[in-house]
């Protein structure tokens, strides 16, 4: 888990893969925490990405970075605990000013049932579950 959140941390941009109905929909996120152990991102309630997670937690991250790429198949649950939600912002400051752990908006999720996949065009894939 700890080599998954070095890579996304130094990727920097992600890509999160929802599902809206029978449609794929991917957007850029940037957040990872490790919290209590586990793997954690963050969004706000009244983003359509919020309502896909709550409709079907099944999402899928991939990042890539010097050649390589990581993509993350997992379980997403929600954790609307506030020291859960204070950690992520703690972590990233710059999202203080749009976000507060008690604001009714900000929303945690951590990784559950997580298949890793580590990639390049130059070695054979490895996989770690977490």
């Amino acid at each position: 888990m700890e080599r998954v959140e070095k890579f996304l941390k130094e990727a920097g941009t992600y890509y999160l893969a929802t599902v809206d109905g029978d449609q794929p929909r991917v957007r850029p996120f940037g957040t990872v925490n490790n919290f209590e152990g586990k793997l954690y991102i963050q969004t706000g309630k009244v983003k359509d990405v919020s309502k896909q997670l709550h409709n079907n937690p099944k999402a899928e991250i991939c990042a890539f970075k010097d050649g390589a790429w990581l993509r993350v198949a997992c379980t997403l649950v929600e954790d609307d605990r506030l020291e859960a939600k204070q950690s992520m912002l703690d972590a990233y400051p710059s999202l203080q000013g749009m976000y507060k752990a008690d604001d009714g908006n900000t929303e945690v999720f951590y990784m559950k049932d997580a298949t890793a996949t580590f990639s390049s065009f130059t070695s054979a894939p490895e996989i770690v579950t977490f």
